[in-house]
């Protein structure tokens, strides 16, 4: 598959690679249908009316901008107003769990347009796992293009992909994934680029979700526990999704709790993650629950965050067990160590499409300034 199989013209413009540009659009995704005048961006921005007045234009001539009506003035004539138009583009948001894929295509206000989901052996190797996630690429991108008004393909932007770690996010490549030893140094993100003719970002599927769950706002302080097959975490400290410097944050699952506990896939004894699924495989969600509880103090103690979500298929089936049973566990710490109060333990919701649509956001969240690095806080407003 080839890229004029999947996008349309009007992908990857020089435009969207301006950094005043993403400040603009991202005015615009967040003013809405209601849209937002030159002068409020001008002011909003701290650049100049005439450089908002060349970037909105651009933006026009490109159709990502359009009008929404005029606003009346206080002196002179009254203001045109912009919007986003979400269909100027798209982005692909991939999931390769460790037995299934989930496909979303998403436009550039985060909608959801299309989606599938499909079995997936992570263990057949690179041809089968790249061979599955180009069928699930192209499909989604048909599956816009025959709903649509015009019944074309639609331009997309590049595709996000969310893979079980330990992982490379620079590089795009997977290290020895826990139980998939074979997919060690294997070139990933350089792979599926090739085989899909399109951009493409790897990053871990804790971070895609965390990712896309910052951008709704839950906080500028919070982690995301994924629970599922494995068991990582997504970390977001001061507004910005925290990778370190080898993509090694979040390795959540692999803390040894009981030095004489159960194996565990990554070769140590009594890791939470190993505690955790021989507890679910015991139908113990409630004891799954308590073992997922203390490995969360230990990271709220570690790290100060403000908030706890919980996700994943696991969690998914039965959210208010864990929630109760992580909160518990976090209260009794709060109270035996006498420090402040549990922060509170929520639900992330979602369901399967949260890591796709996290994936899908690798793609669209530079568009809009936000890089997902310390440096680049997500509540940043940059002149």
């Amino acid at each position: 598959m080839n890229r004029s199989d999947t996008a349309g013209s009007g992908a990857n413009l020089p435009v969207l690679r301006s950094h005043n540009a993403a400040l603009v659009l991202e005015l615009l995704r967040t003013a809405g249908e209601a849209g937002i005048s030159r002068l409020e961006l001008a002011e909003r921005t701290g650049l100049t009316p005439q450089a908002v007045s060349k970037i909105t234009a651009r933006l026009r001539a490109e159709g990502f901008a359009a009008e929404a009506g005029r606003r009346a003035s206080t002196g002179g004539k009254p203001r045109t107003v912009l919007r986003l138009v979400p269909a100027a583009a798209y982005a692909v948001g991939l999931h390769l769990d460790r037995d299934r894929l989930g496909a979303v295509l998403v436009d550039l206000a985060g909608a959801v347009v299309a989606g599938r989901s499909a079995e997936l052996d992570f263990g057949a190797g690179a041809d089968a796992v790249g061979a599955a996630a180009a069928d699930a690429v192209a499909a989604v991108v048909a599956d816009a293009g025959e709903e649509g008004p015009s019944g074309g393909r639609p331009p997309v932007l590049g595709v996000g992909v969310a893979a079980p770690g330990p992982l490379d996010h620079d590089t795009g490549v997977l290290r020895r994934v826990t139980g998939f030893p074979q997919w060690d140094g294997h070139p990933l993100r350089d792979a599926l680029r090739a085989r899909l003719g399109l951009p493409v970002v790897l990053d871990k599927d804790t971070n895609a979700a965390a990712l896309g769950l910052a951008l709704r706002g839950p906080g500028d302080s919070f982690a995301y526990l994924h629970l599922g097959t494995g068991l990582g975490a997504g970390l977001v400290l001061g507004g910005a999704l925290y990778r370190g410097p080898r993509t090694g944050a979040g390795e959540f699952g692999h803390q040894t709790v009981q030095l004489d506990g159960p194996p565990c896939g990554c070769g140590g004894r009594g890791c939470i993650e190993a505690l955790c699924l021989a507890a679910v495989a015991g139908g113990d969600h409630t004891a799954a629950a308590r073992f997922l509880g203390v490995g969360a103090a230990n990271l709220v103690r570690l790290l100060d965050v403000d908030r706890v979500l919980l996700g994943g298929r696991t969690v998914d089936a039965a959210p208010d067990v864990f929630v109760q049973g992580v909160g518990a566990v976090l209260a009794e710490r709060a109270r035996h160590e006498g420090g402040p109060e549990a922060v509170p333990v929520d639900a992330a919701g979602g369901g399967r499409r949260l890591v796709a649509e996290g994936a899908a956001q690798l793609v669209l969240a530079p568009v809009f300034g936000h890089f997902g690095r310390a440096a680049a806080p997500f509540s940043a407003r940059r002149t």
